[in-house]
């Protein structure tokens, strides 16, 4: 057929060498984006067919890269046009985790407003309130728990949020945890 597009000769016979270089600079662009939180790039290119899941080679998500660095109308307007909150990179960390760890409440109300679980762990079995309670951010302890969190759910070494705390020298989050349960 005259209107079928013709692969040049010598790409049928070699093999598949991955993305050209226009490719890799978009992607690099779209990543470098979310990074940044580029709030209105995304709402352009999200309306234009631009997947919300799309994923780098560590498999960290446009929604992992916007929320972990902070930039809550980013995250915003990706989960608004579908972005999953629980999808997980290639090391099992989700967006809740991460924020949970940067100390961001306005993004953990975000991520669980939204569908992110509460009590989803990593692959060691941590969970958000874990993280935020090793490394001492008791605003969002307190939101986490008042969301439902598990202080009792235990890590594949069977410490609790409480004993991560303690072993991390977090007093004011494992005081907190003390006087939770």
């Amino acid at each position: 057929m005259a209107n079928e597009p013709q692969a040049p000769a010598q790409a049928s016979s070699a093999p598949d060498s991955g993305p050209d270089e226009e490719t890799i600079r978009l992607a690099t662009q779209i990543f470098n984006a979310a990074r940044a939180g580029e709030t209105d790039n995304f709402r352009h290119w999200l309306e234009q067919g631009l997947p919300p899941n799309m994923r780098n080679q560590k498999g960290d998500s446009l929604l992992m890269l916007a929320s972990y660095h902070g930039h809550v109308e980013t995250t915003r307007v990706l989960l608004e046009h579908g972005a999953d909150p629980e999808l997980r990179n290639d090391n099992g960390q989700n967006p809740l985790a991460g924020a949970a760890f940067k100390g961001n409440l306005a993004m953990v109300r975000l991520l669980l407003e939204n569908g992110a679980e509460v009590d989803g762990s990593s692959p060691d079995g941590k969970t958000a309130l874990m993280f935020a309670a090793m490394f001492n951010h008791t605003e969002i302890v307190d939101y986490l728990l008042a969301s439902g969190a598990d202080r009792n759910a235990r890590e594949s070494k069977g410490m609790t949020a409480f004993d991560l705390a303690t072993a991390m020298g977090a007093e004011a989050t494992s005081a907190q945890l003390a006087r939770a349960g």
